[in-house]
């Protein structure tokens, strides 16, 4: 017995008792559990549906602006005023006051933090040519939408030479967005500038993961935003962005013209009193010395002025061809180009070539009096497109350029579907379509090619 006194004694088993929990739906009652019964409750269950979160990342409680809010002040509605304080140094190229924007914030207005007010914009452009020039309009929407803003560009040392089409950007800086292992002091170099800039909006067209929006979060912006991959690699990238886009594929190019047609919708929409923002069409401004040094080349080769017709897109394994990188097939051999050649009549074929070591081959099929341009640069490319009667070209930034400055143009194309991606409303550019049926470039319609010559006698006739 005195054994069987010192074993512990058994717990007693109070969860089975039904006396301490008479009723399971007893905290059911409870008034914690309806949000709806406490008004403090910053949750609001009949906003979640039609409000839309900024980004989910960033605050998972977000639901948007109030309804009930009366907006109409001086400071919160409409677009923003441009700037009227003049810079203290006139002939300085920062434009700054007394002390730059982030460190005398007293004269900054209320309405840059209330509306939103983008005073100096960013944009970093994945891609070369081609890709730069389809950002065009998205520069246009930026200075349409905030009257005023400053817009610098950063993006590879080709796709720089497509701003001096420009004339809405202020500054251009090489730096290539698609090197996955830059150089560590370049790297430091360009987050310290972009940070002293004092940027209140950073856009990027690369697909970031979450070094690529590390990167973007270092410059300090208030508003950033950026493509990202649409799979596993963006994972943390929206932690560290404003905004966000997940492209149809990994890709961006292959979207074709309205390739960022997720930003310009973005960037374009509608504000409280301000109306949705219209997109327009790609347009470009070419300096008299371009159109100086592109006037003496095509004299130079025997053209004269309005009376020939630019051919570009001939294969080689230079840079300078200017391919979009969502259609790799888009470059002839001149063995093609000069069947085509051979049936213009009334105007003088011009062909540009992007290395000297292509001009042996063409000399060969047409001749020494054959006209030869050497081009590498948008610039000149569009300086010659502009004084010419019309473009017969590739896939290649000829024939945007020929759109933009409204010359009539054959685009030549590996398929239909290309042909629709990269030319939308063709008929209303002024631009006869001409596709290959087997989806190779090298298997397309010599004749069809030819039969499309007719726009530009038309155009001629107009004339």
């Amino acid at each position: 017995m005195a054994t069987a006194s010192l074993l512990p004694k058994p717990l007693s088993p109070f969860l089975s008792n039904p006396t301490l929990f008479p009723s399971t739906h007893y905290f059911t009652r409870l008034s914690f559990f309806h949000p709806v019964d406490h008004p403090h409750c910053t949750k609001r269950p009949n906003l979640q549906a039609q409000a839309k979160k900024k980004n989910s990342w960033l605050d998972p409680f977000d639901d948007g602006e109030d309804p009930e809010m009366e907006y109409g002040s001086l400071f919160t509605d409409g677009k923003q005023e441009e700037d009227p304080r003049p810079p203290d140094n006139p002939n300085s190229p920062s434009g700054f006051l007394k002390f730059p924007a982030g460190f005398n914030v007293e004269i900054a207005p209320l309405a840059l933090k209330i509306r939103g007010d983008v005073r100096r914009c960013c944009c970093v452009v994945s891609g070369g040519v081609y890709e730069n020039l389809l950002f065009f309009p998205a520069i246009q929407l930026i200075k349409d939408r905030y009257p005023g803003v400053q817009v610098d560009v950063v993006a590879s040392a080709r796709g720089k030479q497509t701003y001096e089409l420009n004339k809405n950007v202020r500054w251009a800086t090489v730096y290539d967005p698609d090197d996955d292992f830059p150089e560590p002091a370049e790297y430091t170099d360009m987050v310290g500038l972009l940070k002293n800039r004092y940027y209140d909006m950073v856009l990027s067209t690369k697909l970031a993961g979450l070094g690529h929006a590390a990167f973007l979060f270092m410059t300090t912006a208030r508003d950033r935003v950026s493509y990202v991959y649409p799979n596993v690699n963006a994972a943390g990238a929206g932690l560290l962005l404003s905004e966000t886009f997940t492209p149809d594929s990994i890709n961006l190019s292959d979207g074709g013209y309205n390739m960022y047609h997720q930003m310009l919708d973005w960037l374009g929409k509608p504000f409280r009193s301000v109306p949705r923002q219209p997109v327009l069409p790609l347009r470009v401004a070419i300096s008299r010395k371009l159109k100086e040094v592109a006037e003496a080349k095509y004299r130079s080769a025997g053209a004269e002025k309005g009376r020939y017709i630019v051919i570009h897109g001939i294969k080689s394994d230079s840079k300078a061809s200017m391919q979009s990188r969502g259609d790799p097939d888009s470059l002839l051999p001149i063995e093609v180009w000069a069947e085509i050649a051979d049936s213009i009549r009334g105007l003088r074929p011009v062909f540009v070539i992007p290395h000297e070591k292509e001009r042996e081959n063409v000399e060969e099929l047409f001749g020494d009096d054959a006209s030869i341009v050497f081009i590498t640069t948008p610039g000149q490319l569009a300086a010659l497109i502009n004084d010419s009667a019309g473009v017969i070209a590739t896939n290649t930034a000829a024939i945007q350029l020929a759109n933009a400055r409204e010359k009539p143009s054959i685009a030549l194309f590996c398929s239909e579907e290309k042909g629709k991606l990269f030319v939308p409303n063709a008929e209303g550019k002024r631009c006869a379509v001409v596709s290959s049926k087997t989806g190779k470039l090298i298997d397309i319609d010599v004749g069809a090619v030819k039969r499309a010559l007719q726009i530009f006698d038309l155009s001629l006739a107009l004339v």
